[in-house]
């Protein structure tokens, strides 16, 4: 993962290309483009972005603990 950055808005990997650092209150953090051009398009596209991302944290979750359950049997 050296070629890839967290995205703190995302909770994400992406690679270091779709990443922008930006000033926060708590100091720079790093942030993919896709959540920022997210947040620019309105209230009700930031809202779809973050349901969106949300559902596929909570996909890849479910599939880890799936594989976990799968290994301890």
């Amino acid at each position: 993962m050296a070629d890839t950055l967290y995205c703190y808005h995302c909770g994400t990997h992406h690679p270091k290309e779709e990443m922008r650092q930006i000033d926060t209150k708590a100091g720079k953090r790093w942030r993919c483009i896709k959540s920022i051009e997210a947040t620019k398009r309105g209230r009700a596209a930031r809202e779809a972005f973050g349901r969106q991302t949300t559902d596929i944290n909570k996909a890849e979750a479910q599939s880890k603990a799936k594989l976990l359950l799968n290994i301890e049997r």
